[in-house]
């Protein structure tokens, strides 16, 4: 499963733009907790202390924006890291 990640969070993985996991990771929830052990402290920047999305954080699984932790995922998923946006 190959990972991306926007520029906000490249500072929390060593500067990496993308990683590839060969360990299964079923759903988005697995993903950030096994992102986590690769990357202490990555979690805590894209869920909150419930286990929640932060409001900020955007995920991308395969080329379709997704907000469900449960969200199952497949070997070949490309899943993005993404942080919104905002301005006037």
């Amino acid at each position: 499963m190959k990972v991306w990640f926007s520029s906000h969070f490249r500072e929390y993985t060593g500067g990496q733009a993308e990683v590839t996991l060969e360990a299964p990771t079923p759903t988005l929830a697995h993903l950030i907790a096994t992102l986590d052990q690769h990357y202490p402290g990555l979690a805590f920047r894209i869920v909150d202390e419930q286990g929640r999305l932060r409001p900020h954080v955007n995920l991308v699984v395969d080329d379709a924006f997704e907000r469900d932790l449960s969200r199952a995922l497949e070997a070949s998923s490309r899943v993005g890291v993404v942080a919104a946006l905002s301005g006037g």
